[in-house]
């Protein structure tokens, strides 16, 4: 992951890796990239090979042959364990995946046998594929904090009563970016003896491995070894996993990457990526999923809420109404959730159906505000069953996914004030069958109201003589905000340690917070969250007024 709470003590997410390094390293041919030859067969026995998901040339399938992709996001359940209603949500956007963080006890404290079972129970409930992942393993080798990929596997042996029956369901990340920059050709071995640690054990299910170089292979070490760690695996049933951040900044290194494991069928998904710009460059998301498309390979985005630099929080406070623009580019935009997922058949999808919904009813518009309107809409039908819908902007020949639910009702927010919107529906179901499109409506927003900003603030958690807070700067307007200072006041001596999002400068109670570069534009109707340490002493008074450029926000 990019980064997780503070209040856990865990470092910042990636390392500054230098692009401009690893870009001569391939030229100089000092990794081995680009040199893996066709996977082998495996000798696998009947049983094995037919139970739940499991691997066929180079392909993730179901137990009954079904091509699986994984199409979904990640879920930080560890350290919110009260969460785990997202998995609802993330599922009524169209997801059919997702990966779950888990801490074996090494760095975080354990998450329980009978959380785990109810995780999963969650997964089931809610029509998705789960993978779960040990989360303790980041960075082994460069940050200290960090636990064995061994320490990972007795972990899983653990909970094997809980997992054992589970292989329909489940997929075992063995650790999460188990090695970071620091001799990363270390990760081969312990890799591979995870993997037969948890055969020897029993395990059939598929297990899934990330890479080195936190999780981004820049050296290319997973790569290159692939070939013997796939072989070690007697079953077959193992997929590896490449997370995608600022080190793939250009097509090239996305599709070169990815092709060499699908030419070689050498099973391999984006396991973690991000989209927005950061102080460590700009991933090139567009070609991440389009490729992933292409290609049909699985893809999770980092993450759901609750990132210590919300930039890479896909809804802000767990709030799926609230998406953010990484999350509408995930759930809606081109090659996002919405459009592709498609359901796995072990939660009764019909392999070869291809019979398309009925279409919606026409759309009806309720509750419109400036910035959002309700829709809803005659529910469609289907042979096997409605999978969900998507609420599309149609804007003369052209169409933009702006929504998706899997109920008949949603809610359109970042629109922008006085402007005039036209909506349709599309339902579709889990083979990923689509309707005729439904009737319009056109919806008018309201004025822009009289406040030309509001701040939401909270404290995240506190400690004796610390806290974490959050502040979410909102632009209520029709137009962007580029650039922007906000001020405000602590009564109680508080003081301002650290901070993600902006730079801070305090006088006295008085904080003034510039913007970070990536957080320095608020969209109109949209919104930016700026996240911080602080010290205090035996109360904690939150600060009632912010001034943004001078003017008064509205409080939240």
């Amino acid at each position: 992951m990019r980064t997780t709470r503070s209040t856990t003590g865990s470092p910042p997410r990636k390392s500054p890796l230098p692009t401009l390094l690893t870009r001569l390293a391939i030229l100089l041919g000092l990794v081995a990239l680009g040199v893996l030859a066709p996977a082998p067969a495996q000798a696998r026995s009947d049983d094995l090979a037919a139970t739940g998901l499991h691997i066929a040339n180079g392909r993730l399938l179901e137990a009954n042959g079904n091509d699986f992709v994984m199409r979904g996001v990640n879920h930080a359940h560890t350290w919110y364990p009260g969460e785990l209603q997202s998995l609802a949500d993330i599922k009524a956007l169209g997801a059919n995946t997702v990966r779950v963080v888990l801490a074996d006890g090494h760095r975080w404290s354990a998450n329980s046998a009978s959380d785990v079972a109810n995780v999963i129970t969650q997964c089931k409930a809610n029509r998705l594929i789960c993978v779960l992942e040990v989360h303790d393993t980041t960075g082994y080798g460069e940050d200290s904090a960090a636990g064995t990929l061994d320490q990972a596997a007795d972990y899983w042996i653990g909970l094997k009563d809980v997992l054992a029956g589970q292989e329909n369901h489940v997929v075992i990340n063995i650790g999460n970016e188990p090695w970071g920059n620091t001799n990363p050709e270390g990760w081969t071995d312990p890799t591979i003896a995870a993997i037969k640690k948890l055969r020897a054990a029993g395990f059939q299910h598929t297990i899934m491995v990330d890479a080195p170089n936190w999780g981004q292979d820049w050296q290319g070490v997973m790569r290159a070894n692939a070939q013997s760690v796939y072989a070690a695996d007697t079953t077959g049933n193992l997929i590896f996993s490449i997370h995608m951040y600022s080190v793939f900044d250009t097509a090239a290194e996305i599709t070169d990457y990815l092709n060499a494991f699908v030419t070689a069928k050498l099973p391999i998904l984006i396991g973690e990526f991000g989209g927005p710009a950061d102080q460590w460059g700009d991933p090139d998301e567009d070609t991440m999923m389009a490729t992933a498309e292409q290609l049909d390979l699985g893809y999770l985005a980092w993450s759901w809420s609750g990132n210590t630099d919300p930039i890479l929080d896909l809804a802000t406070d767990f709030d799926p109404t609230r998406l953010s623009s990484w999350g509408q580019r995930v759930f809606n935009g081109a090659n996002g959730i919405a459009q592709t997922a498609k359901e796995a058949t072990v939660y009764g999808g019909t392999p070869g159906d291809t019979q398309a919904p009925t279409t919606p009813g026409t759309p009806t518009a309720s509750g419109v505000t400036a910035t959002s309107a309700a829709l809803t809409w005659t529910a469609a039908t289907d042979n096997v069953g409605v999978a969900g819908y998507d609420v599309v902007r149609v804007a003369g020949g052209t169409e933009t996914t702006v929504a998706a639910s899997t109920t008949n009702g949603v809610t359109v927010t970042g629109l922008s004030a006085s402007t005039a919107y036209t909506f349709a529906v599309y339902a579709r179901d889990a083979a990923g069958n689509r309707s005729a499109r439904s009737g319009t409506v056109t919806v008018t927003t309201t004025g822009a109201p009289a406040t030309p900003c509001s701040v939401g603030y909270r404290v995240v958690g506190e400690w004796p003589g610390g806290f974490q807070g959050e502040i979410a700067i909102r632009n209520p307007g029709t137009a962007a905000i580029n650039g922007w200072k906000l001020v405000f006041t602590f009564a109680d001596g508080q003081t301002v340690t650290n901070m993600w999002g902006g730079t801070p400068t305090q006088s006295g109670g008085t904080v003034s917070v510039a913007p970070a570069s990536y957080t320095s534009t608020i969209p109109a109707g949209g919104s930016v969250t700026v996240g911080f340490l602080g010290s205090k002493g035996a109360t904690n008074t939150a600060p009632t007024a912010f001034t943004l450029n001078g003017t008064t926000c509205a409080t939240t």
